[in-house]
This record gives C-alpha cells, sequence and structure tokens, in this order.
C-alpha cells in the first residue's frame, strides 16, 4: 500500500448538491501528492437515520459503506465532520457484536475528516490560492468540534490562503441551527438560532463565510440570501482548492 493513497467518501449532500467541493477536494488532495480513489457506488453514510432512531436502517447503510471501503486501501478521506463523526464513532457503537464489528472498527481507524488530515496526517497548511481582499470568518461545525475535537485545522488552512484575513465571529463555536432532522422538527428554534449566528457574521465584517460541513453552510447560506446579503459562503476547500472569491 503506498502512502500518499487516498479514497474519497464524497458524502452524498456533496454529491448532490455541492458538487464542486469534491471536485476541489480532488484538487487539493492531488496537489498534496495523493493518489485519489473514489469507489463507485457511494450512499448515505446513515447518518440522518441514526440521528433519529432509525438505528436498524443506519445499520444497514453502515454494512454498504463498510463493504464499499474495506477492500480499498489508504486514509479514507471525508470532507464533513458529521459524516466523519458518524463512520469513526458510531459504526464501531451500532455495529459492536456483530459480524461486522471487526470491519467497522477497522474502517473507522482509517477515516479521517477533511481538514485533520491535510494538517494533522499531511502536515499541510500552505498552498498557492489567493482570495485578494478577501475577510474570511470561519464556523465552526458541531460534529467536528465536539465529536472529533477539532479546533483550528480550518483556521490555519485558511490563513495559508494570499490575501485572505480571517476576522473571528462571536459564538463561532455555537451551533448555526441547522442540526440535520432538527431544523425540519423544530424550525422557529432553528431558526432563532440561525438568526443570531448569522447577526454575528454580519457584525464579523466577513465578506466570505466557511465552514466544514455542506448541511451548515446550506442551511446558513439560506438564511443570508434572504436577508440579501453579499457574503459568500463556501465549503473551506473551496477556498484553499484555488475558486476565485475576489
Amino acid at each position: 500500500m503506498a502512502d500518499d493513497t487516498v479514497q474519497l467518501m464524497v458524502t452524498c449532500l456533496v454529491n448532490e448538491i455541492a458538487p464542486e467541493v469534491g471536485r476541489a477536494t480532488v484538487r487539493v488532495l492531488e496537489s498534496a501528492g495523493c493518489t485519489v480513489g473514489f469507489p463507485e457506488g457511494q450512499t448515505c453514510c446513515g447518518q440522518p437515520a441514526f440521528n433519529v432512531g432509525l438505528v436498524e436502517d443506519a445499520r444497514e447503510m453502515a454494512k454498504y459503506t463498510l463493504d464499499l471501503f474495506d477492500d480499498t486501501e489508504g486514509p479514507i478521506v471525508i470532507p464533513s465532520g458529521s459524516c466523519a463523526a458518524m463512520v469513526i464513532k458510531h459504526y464501531p457503537e451500532i455495529l459492536a457484536g456483530t459480524e461486522y464489528e471487526e470491519k467497522a472498527t477497522r474502517v473507522a481507524d482509517r477515516a479521517r475528516e477533511l481538514s485533520s488530515y491535510l494538517v494533522a496526517d499531511r502536515e499541510l497548511t500552505g498552498f498557492d490560492s489567493v482570495c485578494d481582499g478577501c475577510t474570511v470568518g470561519i464556523h465552526q461545525s458541531c460534529h467536528g468540534l465536539r465529536s472529533l475535537g477539532l479546533k483550528d485545522e480550518v483556521d490555519q488552512l485558511v490563513s495559508s490562503v494570499a490575501g485572505a484575513t480571517v476576522v473571528p465571529i462571536e459564538g463561532a463555536d455555537e451551533c448555526c441551527g441547522f442540526g440535520g432532522l432538527f431544523s425540519v422538527e423544530m424550525p422557529e428554534v432553528s431558526a432563532a438560532i440561525m438568526r443570531t449566528k448569522l447577526d454575528r457574521v454580519e457584525e464579523s465584517g466577513a465578506t466570505v463565510l466557511v465552514a466544514g460541513d455542506i448541511s451548515c453552510l446550506l442551511h446558513m447560506e439560506g438564511g443570508l440570501r434572504r436577508r440579501n446579503s453579499d457574503i459568500s459562503v463556501r465549503h473551506f476547500i473551496e477556498l484553499i482548492g484555488g475558486e476565485d472569491f475576489t
């Protein structure tokens, strides 16, 4: 197994709604010297089912994903803190005591959230991307922060972008209000949390808002568009992957 071989678990939201994030992920990984594999037939990791208590459905989706990735080589890189948390933390839990227990542990041990892989595993914080005049605010998504223990990985990556100035957002580590099906089941509470978050984003002076989860970004972008805001909303990998926000 070559040390620079990785597998991309693209996630269903990236695949269906934000394919540009998947393309940027491949560009960055390849620029870092990685050979990127992409197992065909990927589907949902099972996190939505798990979050609403449909554990048996989540197990079946987990088994499918495990069968897909267990025969591959190298780290499994995931551009989503929430999906990475599902694979790393919850697959071993929901499959403990089953015939998939060892497979779940093997795959969990190989899985890496994207920013963590770039900073901790590859020790990369410098890229050739440019964002002249960009003022960047960073939202810390809940699963990455609380489930995976991520800290300032995205900050380090974004700070390396030429021309970008990172500005603090008050309560950057607080929930944006999405919370998966929480936003559907309790829309008034979800919207109230989002309004507070967006007030703070606007107060920060950021012209670009980045995070590591498409779900959070979609939620906040919808709120900003309803405010007729000009703030650009992007996954952090798009910024360091050479997208033009000037």
